[in-house]
């Protein structure tokens, strides 16, 4: 059975500390490609944060939720509250890499990515998709930058200082 086509439209998130530190993450299908948690929508109705919670939950094991009392938080060390993911408002439109065109329906060249930034503990674990992922690192946000394949994800970490500002998030 074949499966569907993907949806063009994908979250990136950029997953980081408060001290500017940025989680990468190794393609197991193209070893060498670092990379932010990236994924589309399962459906055309599911909205950008759910495929955002979705996508870091499937790739780094990390929860993100409400989380209703300190004592569910200490229960489980990969979760963080829902308030830590922030939608950075940015949207970028890409041609998709044609490595990765046979995922999409003949006609779609094109993909539209929503930018998200999740504000993490460093000592968080991380807990890698094994199919999906190969390796994570931890970089500071100018060095994660450039190990990047991707334009689009270097230039939304290259950001990153602006949107802890945004979001009031202030530093050590």
């Amino acid at each position: 059975m074949s499966r569907p086509y993907k949806i063009p439209e994908s979250v990136l998130v950029v997953i980081h500390t408060i001290d500017l530190e940025v989680l990468l993450i190794e393609r197991a299908d193209k070893p060498g490609y670092w990379q932010s948690v990236t994924g589309s929508k399962d459906s055309v109705d599911e909205l950008f944060l759910e495929t955002a919670v979705r996508e870091v939950a499937e790739e780094t094991g990390i929860a993100v939720r409400n989380l209703p009392s300190e004592q569910e938080q200490a229960s489980v060390p990969a979760c963080v509250p829902l308030e830590n993911l922030r939608d950075w408002q940015l949207s970028n439109v890409y041609d998709i890499y044609p490595v990765w065109q046979h995922r999409y329906a003949p006609q779609v060249k094109r993909n539209t990515e929503h930018v998200f930034g999740l504000l993490v503990p460093r000592e968080i674990p991380v807990v890698l998709a094994p199919r999906e992922h190969l390796n994570f690192m931890w970089l500071p946000y100018r060095e994660a930058a450039d190990q990047c394949f991707s334009a689009s994800n270097a230039e939304a970490i290259l950001l990153l200082p602006q949107h802890i500002e945004i979001s009031g998030v202030g530093r050590k």
